[in-house]
């Protein structure tokens, strides 16, 4: 299963590096958020780390959404979803191949974000910087584990593409509160009270919908449209 999920994961980074225009619309969208939220400040105001560390979520949200559309967009435009189901490989195998291709891309997007926020919003890296980082990867993957999950809705005809950002916006609640309370502390250097809580709220996250993705996966990715 772990062999196929990794060619699923190489073809798709070839193919969405190669035209480049999924990535790219995601970026810029992200870019622009964190732009326009700089101009609410004043000449010379800087911005609090946890305002900072908000806007930097939201972005790599918005660009989460556009990637996952993108990358399950691949097998609708040849017909290859069904090429898939047929395949010996487990169905779970698809979900954790867009996961790590989504996983990819959102980190060479927050790569971007990331010196965005630090220039525009006026923040700078703390000596905590490792407790941003770890928070990151355990948020990051979060969101690629429900964006792989729910992203098999937006399949098919375009008007059910909106049910990835209705739907995932309101369950990403929880872990995007986890991230904006822990990541300030990557630029203002102090650790926020319930530093633990806040980290159990993302691992349980992870585990729930890991969880959920082995076993409905397979339901939604081969429903009919």
């Amino acid at each position: 299963m772990l062999k196929a999920a990794v060619s699923i994961a190489a073809k798709d980074l070839k193919l969405v590096l190669a035209r480049g225009t999924g990535l790219i619309q995601a970026l810029l969208l992200g870019l622009l958020l964190i732009f326009v939220f700089s101009l609410s400040q004043q000449i010379g105001e800087k911005m609090s780390a946890q305002a900072a560390a908000a806007i930097f979520w939201l972005a790599s949200v918005f660009c989460q959404v556009l990637i996952f559309n993108t990358l399950f967009s691949l097998e609708e435009q040849n017909g290859a979803r069904f090429g898939l189901l047929l395949s010996p490989a487990p169905v779970q195998s698809v979900w954790i191949g867009k996961a790590l291709g989504g996983f990819v891309l959102l980190l060479c997007a927050q790569a971007v974000f990331l010196p965005a926020t630090i220039v525009f919003l006026g923040q700078s890296v703390s000596d905590l910087w490792h407790i941003g980082l770890a928070m990151l990867i355990a948020i990051d993957l979060g969101l690629i584990l429900l964006g792989a999950l729910l992203g098999a809705l937006s399949q098919g005809q375009a008007a059910k593409e909106s049910l990835l950002s209705i739907i995932l916006f309101p369950l990403l609640i929880p872990i995007l509160l986890a991230g904006v309370r822990v990541g300030s502390a990557a630029f203002s250097g102090i650790i926020p009270e319930g530093f633990g809580d806040w980290l159990g709220i993302a691992c349980a996250f992870d585990a729930l919908f890991g969880a959920a993705g082995l076993l409905l996966f397979g339901y939604i990715y081969s429903g009919e449209e």
